[in-house]
């Protein structure tokens, strides 16, 4: 039976391909867009799919974004797999960067689930979000990132025990490295050379996602590490 499901971050790395998987096995899906462009973009690459134009940087907009996008009264899943990654050291980043950062990673998600949770209250449904290993761990220049991280970490454990009871299934999924677009900006940042195959594959992160999206209801994944194999 096919599930209604939002997915953030369609536009590319583990959300996008998450998104293909999800639309080829007959999955409704709803995605984000940041404009009218992209929407347009993103539901001809994903059969039988619908946008909400929203920018989730300006996290304060989503409700009259989602209002305009009249969305159904059930939806199965929210997938929180958008993300920005700025480096830097705490002496030099900018406070644009630790407000750009905090609202995309962890201030969108929080409001989008609330704005949703209805919805998903009705479908008994659940939330994944894709988190990362910096969410478990912060290391030099990553302060900010990380910060977001470990706050959508918090999120994620505060709103398992609220939504219990009202038969919400809530997991974290932490990649380690994987090879998106944004490893490929990372490794610009830090002046490194990219080598994809060095980094895991998004469709493994894909898979562990799947595997806790349809785990029977009689467990949850609560948190799930995937991290590189050995080589």
């Amino acid at each position: 039976m096919p599930h209604t499901i939002v997915v953030t971050g369609a536009g590319s790395g583990i959300g996008r391909l998450l998104a293909e998987r999800l639309a080829a096995r007959g999955d409704r899906l709803i995605v984000t867009a940041r404009s009218a462009a992209r929407a347009e973009e993103l539901t001809a690459a994903l059969p039988g799919s619908r946008a909400v134009i929203a920018d989730l940087a300006q996290p304060e907009r989503l409700a009259a974004a989602l209002e305009a996008a009249d969305l159904p009264e059930h939806i199965d899943a929210i997938v929180h797999a958008a993300g920005i990654v700025d480096l830097g050291h705490v002496a030099d980043l900018p406070v644009t960067s630790w407000n750009e950062q905090l609202a995309v990673n962890l201030v969108a998600p929080a409001e989008l689930t609330r704005l949703l949770l209805l919805r998903v209250r009705a479908a008994r449904g659940q939330i994944v979000f894709v988190n990362s290993g910096a969410g478990l761990t912060a290391h030099p220049e990553w302060a900010a990132y990380a910060a977001s991280k470990h706050g959508l970490k918090a999120l994620a454990d505060a709103l398992r025990g609220e939504e219990a009871p009202h038969g919400v299934r809530v997991t974290t999924i932490y990649p380690g490295r994987t090879a998106t677009p944004m490893q490929a900006k990372v490794h610009e940042q830090e002046g490194a050379a990219y080598d994809p195959s060095a980094w895991i594959d998004p469709a493994s992160v894909v898979t562990a996602t799947l595997t806790a999206l349809d785990l029977p209801r009689d467990a949850v994944i609560s948190d799930l590490t995937v991290r590189p194999g050995p080589r």
